[in-house]
């Protein structure tokens, strides 16, 4: 199962490289890695995407990353109500003549039309896993040419 993992860490140089090679070193891998500051710039979130097998191994992350000095708190906020985002940047074929096909699409999702040339049409949409991955499903066939996904951001009430 994905766990969505919130972590709290101070903002100095070489934090993220410990969180990651903390993963690495134990042979988890990491499906999603989002970091920012937060309204304290010495403060950023993490927010990580990781796939378990059982609590066990979960509980055992959890130890870990608490372990490591620039971590200030840590969250599975898989076991809470919450709310998960993703943004995509994604570039599909296009013609002036599918405009409207192409609108009509992204009227259905939190999606815009936000460059086109002749040729190509780069749209940027905002969901969370499952309408993403709608999307992408309803978009290919204008033909993906291009895609850039951010990390899974997520917000426990």
């Amino acid at each position: 199962m994905k766990h969505t993992i919130s972590v709290m860490v101070e903002n100095k140089f070489g934090v993220l490289a410990r969180v990651a090679g903390l993963f690495s070193a134990r042979g988890y891998n990491i499906s999603s890695l989002a970091v920012s500051e937060t309204l304290d710039p010495a403060i950023s979130r993490m927010t990580i995407v990781v796939d378990t097998k059982d609590e066990a191994i979960l509980e055992q992350i959890e130890k870990q990353l608490n372990k490591l000095i620039d971590v200030i708190t840590v969250a599975d906020v898989t076991k809470k109500e919450h709310v998960d985002r993703e943004l995509i940047l994604v570039k599909v074929s296009y013609s002036a003549k599918e405009k409207a096909k192409l609108e009509n699409i992204l009227s259905k999702f939190v999606a815009k039309l936000i460059q086109h040339k002749e040729d190509a049409a780069i749209i940027e949409a905002v969901g969370d896993q499952a309408q993403i991955k709608q999307l992408l499903e309803e978009l290919d066939r204008f033909g993906v040419t291009e895609l850039v996904r951010t990390g899974r951001i997520a917000m426990a009430y």
